[in-house]
């Protein structure tokens, strides 16, 4: 037998007992989880039925007779998502060049702002929106705030890791030739870059979209606020007419957004 193959017997038999290990500490969190929740599952199916029961009772037929005062609620909740994507997007893409190494060679600065994008990208929207709401108040300008600052977190990193992704080749080539800094984003990482601005930046206001939605259910506005509204007043009717909008809007909003995918990246 070949060394070769005396040395791939330990490393096969260490990545499985590595696997062995991993499955085994995950299905240990698992059965923890259960037991420390009280969780049962023999509850949760005996009280599946009562809840089919109560949603068609009460949500069906749905209600569309005030349809119509839905629509400004739509708008707004797609002026927010549209709003907080593009602002969001100016301000990440300035953030993702002083993270990225191949945009910011000093140390201190990179790392001090990525830790800035962590804190707004690893507190979650529905946070930030209760928080905002108690210094602002309700409205509007809550929802696009919490909006924002959860987008410049995402579209940062994302931003960021793409430009780390480029090709170093072509930009070694402009700072053989004398180019400078401006030139070498304008002309070497931007252009490289346009793909996965445009992915990232449609995928970002697609989650603003379903976020902005969620929102208002702490008082953010939008769309979230009549939902909240009617199943508060018991109008279950009107409540799944809304909902029935809102996953309307999603879907529409994916297909725009997978059409100009398919378009330009």
């Amino acid at each position: 037998m070949s060394k070769q193959a005396l040395y791939k017997i330990p490393l096969k038999q260490t990545d499985s007992t590595r696997i062995y290990v991993i499955g085994a500490a995950l299905f240990s969190m698992l059965i923890f989880s259960i037991f420390y929740l009280e969780i049962s599952f023999i509850d949760m199916f005996m009280g599946l039925p009562n809840f089919i029961m109560f949603f068609f009772e009460n949500f069906f037929p749905p209600n569309v007779q005030n349809i119509q005062q839905y629509i400004p609620a739509v708008i707004d909740t797609l002026g927010y998502a549209i709003i907080a994507t593009y602002i969001s997007t100016i301000i990440a893409f300035i953030f993702g060049i002083l993270i990225s190494e191949n945009t910011n060679k000093y140390k201190t600065i990179r790392v001090i702002t990525r830790g800035f994008v962590s804190i707004l990208r690893n507190i979650p929207f529905i946070i930030w929106g209760a928080l905002l709401v108690y210094i602002f108040g309700i409205g509007g300008i809550v929802g696009v705030l919490a909006l924002i600052l959860v987008t410049i977190g995402f579209l940062s990193k994302s931003y960021a890791e793409s430009i780390d992704e480029i090709s170093g080749d072509k930009l070694e080539a402009l700072r053989a030739n004398g180019s400078s800094y401006l030139q070498i984003l304008f002309h070497g990482i931007i252009p490289q870059f346009v793909p996965a601005w445009i992915n990232w930046t449609l995928f970002a206001f697609e989650i603003n979209v379903r976020a902005s939605a969620v929102l208002g259910l702490v008082g953010a506005g939008g769309i979230g606020v009549l939902i909240d509204t009617n199943i508060n007043l018991f109008k279950y009717g009107e409540a799944i007419t809304i909902i029935a909008m809102v996953v309307l809007i999603i879907l529409l909003t994916e297909f725009v957004t997978n059409s100009i995918r398919r378009r330009f990246v």
